[in-house]
């Protein structure tokens, strides 16, 4: 019989992102919405952006690094073909509808975050989170490190 922790992290990490995804959809899928579309309301309830702030503040979460804001936006479904997000000269901010939409989106959000830190205390959830940036924080490190020294194959 194996244990969860016959897997390496990398296979958590992995199949973990992809159930994130499974349950975006399912979560908010009857609203039309995907996780990326969730992703640019939760940024824009806070404050106006501009594109460049939109995409600097998403690159992380996107495939590749680059927003595709074009498609999440003025695209067919697009939150700005919804009336959600409207232009103002390089800036963008969530319509009156746009923050109705939000909001019911962001109950239906805490519902999954819920679902998914169920059984764990707020201090494992803090360590999870810190282990995993210090993984990242390794690698990252590592990697800028083989950049500046060059390859040394």
């Amino acid at each position: 019989m194996s244990s969860s922790t016959d897997k390496p992290i990398g296979y958590w990490l992995k199949h973990l992102h992809n159930l994130i995804d499974e349950q975006f959809d399912a979560t908010l899928g009857d609203l039309g919405l995907d996780r990326r579309q969730w992703q640019l309301l939760n940024l824009l309830s806070g404050a106006t952006r501009s594109r460049g702030e939109i995409e600097r503040a998403l690159a992380p979460f996107w495939p590749d690094g680059v927003p595709e804001l074009d498609a999440a936006l003025d695209g067919p479904g697009g939150l700005v073909m919804r009336g959600w997000v409207g232009y103002d000269a390089d800036a963008l901010a969530l319509t009156e509808q746009g923050r109705a939409a939000y909001g019911t989106a962001a109950e239906r959000v805490g519902e999954t975050r819920r679902l998914l830190l169920r059984g764990l205390t707020r201090e494992q959830y803090a360590e999870t989170v810190r282990i995993l940036s210090v993984m990242a924080g390794n690698l990252e490190a590592a990697l800028v490190g083989r950049a500046a020294g060059g390859d040394q194959d």
